[in-house]
């Protein structure tokens, strides 16, 4: 089911770009980039976990306990991808700059020559077999407003702010929130099932129920169970329920009626958690559509689909960027 959509005139008011730090044309350093990034998705929104490997600087394999699968020059070799452990580190490592909780603080991501990478851009969203890759900013029992910063070079996880001071939820965060990365959700689109909402300029949010808390900087494979359409002041913002595939009860759940049954009241609290943590600072309740209820994994795979395919126009300059950063 496609969503129909409509689009309103772009920012009159279009900031520049970043550009990467090498020595050559920022145009040029742009279009390499997002050249490179939308490989694996210019052909076909669903393309399989071979084709997201040539975002990548070089062939990968997947080791020690991912044995089952691996890659060489995107040639697959195996299709046991639910073997595998969930953390999904395709020659990337992290690198922290600055103390936490201090405004200087980011995570940035490398590859092994030690050149940063966006988590954001650079690391591959499918899979293959309805599994994503998922990048943890929020580990779950906390509450330092960690996120991406998409108006900065690579994209590093930092601290949010507002007024200059570091913010945090009134309470914990009672799972593991992040990112889907290669996604966009467009502010120049509504969207017609959801009151006609526009997207957020942010990557999609995930929401993963498992058991364990996870670190900033990991990235998980997760699979996707539902979706919920939070409206916050006016924007759409969606939010993917989805599970890691290591955590125990993974094999119980695959669809948004095994949540309710082997993790039951979760997809009540997570839209109560979303709806009311702004309430704390004066502000109002957020709203959610669809009748304010967790869509089924199919809808959550056509938002996916569908985010992905923005976040590929994104990357070949086909929609203004403003003050994101392609790098």
């Amino acid at each position: 089911m496609q969503t129909t959509c409509f689009r309103k005139p772009p920012n009159s008011k279009v900031l520049p770009h970043l550009i990467e730090r090498e020595r050559v044309p920022p145009q040029m350093s742009q279009a390499m980039a997002a050249a490179a990034r939308v490989i694996a998705v210019a052909s076909n929104s669903t393309s399989t976990a071979a084709s997201s490997c040539l975002l990548l600087k070089t062939p990968f394999a997947l080791k020690r306990a991912c044995n089952a699968l691996s890659f060489n020059n995107g040639r697959r070799l195996s299709k046991r991808l639910f073997s595998c452990n969930a953390i999904f580190n395709p020659q990337v490592q992290i690198k922290q700059e600055g103390q936490p909780e201090t405004l200087d603080y980011r995570v940035f991501f490398e590859d092994t020559s030690g050149k940063k990478i966006s988590p954001w851009h650079d690391v591959p969203l499918h899979l293959g077999d309805g599994v994503f890759n998922f990048i943890v900013e929020i580990p779950k029992e906390s509450s330092a407003k960690m996120e991406v910063a998409t108006d900065e070079l690579y994209t590093p996880i930092k601290q949010d702010t507002k007024k200059g001071k570091l913010r945090y939820y009134p309470y914990n965060i009672n799972w593991n929130y992040g990112l889907l990365p290669q996604t966009w959700e467009d502010p120049s689109l509504a969207n017609n099932e959801v009151e006609a909402a526009f997207g957020d300029n942010d990557p999609v949010d995930v929401v993963e129920i498992g058991e364990s808390q996870r670190k900033i900087g990991e990235i998980l494979k997760v699979k996707p169970l539902a979706a919920l359409a939070m409206i916050d002041e006016g924007e759409l913002d969606w939010k993917i329920v989805a599970i890691s595939l290591d955590d125990p009860r993974a094999s119980l759940v695959n669809d948004v009626d095994d949540v309710e049954k082997h993790f039951p009241g979760t997809l009540t609290a997570i839209r109560d958690w979303f709806r009311d943590y702004k309430i704390p600072d004066g502000k109002p309740a957020n709203k959610f559509g669809l009748g304010n209820k967790a869509a089924n994994k199919d809808y959550a795979l056509k938002v996916i689909t569908e985010t992905n395919e923005s976040w590929a126009k994104l990357v070949k300059r086909s929609i203004p960027a403003g003050e994101l950063s392609l790098v």
